[in-house]
């Protein structure tokens, strides 16, 4: 990201009035090689064709914030390829990831990984080591780092239905687990804010916490979310959770999170009432029906209506409800920039 950009990420997590709200998309591994029409498999594994996609896209979307912006990620396959989890890749999508177990008395014993050494996750790190003077060279700074929160990492071990079926048959353990969940994404965040000094943000992404009751909630997401974000107390906080459940919003501004990339499905007005003042709400054009497969047309007209449900002049990051979705056109993306000043 360039450094006017962050400048302005962070004026607006902060409350700052805009006379047209910023553009910001979460792009990702999904996304980005098809749009490129390069192989997912040399873009997850070539040092120069991941830094040459990168630096292709922002450039060719000057006035959008990507975020986090030169994100190494390998798909959902970073953090579980650490415990162990078998992978498989392909040239045409992100890899698949294949639980450990479905029994939660076998996983919740496991010991935290090392992201130094473990996994995919010092291949990253040496990513980073490698490329960050190049990324400066073409005029960006990862300002931000990203890892999936603990959670969604728990389910890619075990299972999303056993792991939800393990919250109300054996809680004690699902505790264990996301102990240990929590322990890797805060210590993967901490090698990676080793390698890069410039970090002054942090994006963890967990829709599985969209997937409780307040009640469960507060028990099984909250406590570990709180660890990790609070391990980082000076930096800007970014959360992503697209799933359709808003039980939880009223709970956030809690973490410290300041920016809240949120689903299509609840409508802006809403969610700056569930979640008050303080947050930065990231959204909320949709991602798949009309940012991916809608018309320019159907974007704008869909960028008037969430001007005129967010009519305020600050608090607001103009974006898809959700991550950019693959095969997302680049006549798409140019219309939602110039929709927000029409």
């Amino acid at each position: 990201m360039r450094a006017e950009q962050w400048d302005v990420l962070k004026r607006c997590a902060a409350g700052e009035d805009f006379a047209v709200p910023p553009v910001a998309l979460i792009i990702d591994s999904p996304w980005l090689p098809g749009y490129l029409g390069i192989s997912t498999l040399d873009y997850l594994t070539v040092p120069e064709v991941w830094l040459h996609a990168n630096v292709t896209v922002a450039r060719e979307f000057p006035d959008v914030i990507f975020v986090p912006g030169f994100w190494v990620e390998m798909g959902m396959a970073a953090e579980p390829s650490a415990f162990g989890c078998r992978l498989t890749f392909h040239h045409d999508r992100v890899p698949d990831v294949h639980a450990l177990t479905a029994e939660i008395q076998d996983v919740c014993r496991l010991a935290p990984p090392n992201p130094r050494r473990d996994g995919l996750l010092p291949v990253i790190l040496n990513y980073y080591q490698l490329l960050r003077p190049r990324i400066a060279d073409a005029g960006h700074v990862v300002r931000i780092m990203a890892a999936r929160g603990p959670l969604v990492l728990a389910t890619h071990l075990l299972g999303v239905t056993e792991f939800l079926l393990a919250l109300k048959t054996a809680p004690d353990q699902v505790h264990q687990l996301l102990r240990t969940t929590t322990t890797l994404v805060r210590t993967w965040l901490e090698a990676q804010a080793e390698v890069l000094p410039d970090v002054g943000g942090v994006l963890l992404l967990d829709d599985i916490v969209g997937f409780l009751s307040l009640a469960d909630y507060r028990e099984f997401a909250h406590p570990y979310l709180a660890d990790v974000f609070g391990a980082f107390p000076e930096l800007l906080k970014l959360f992503h959770n697209d799933t359709n459940n808003p039980v939880a919003f009223g709970c956030y501004a809690e973490l410290g999170i300041r920016v809240l990339n949120f689903t299509h499905q609840q409508p802006l007005d809403r969610v700056r009432d569930l979640v008050g003042g303080e947050i930065c709400l990231m959204g909320n054009v949709p991602p798949l029906e009309v940012l991916a497969r809608g018309t320019p047309d159907e974007v704008q007209a869909h960028v008037a209506a969430c001007r005129r449900a967010h009519p305020a002049a600050h608090g607001w990051l103009l974006s898809a409800g959700g991550g950019t979705s693959p095969g997302t056109p680049g006549a798409n993306i140019r219309a939602l920039a110039a929709a927000r000043s029409v």
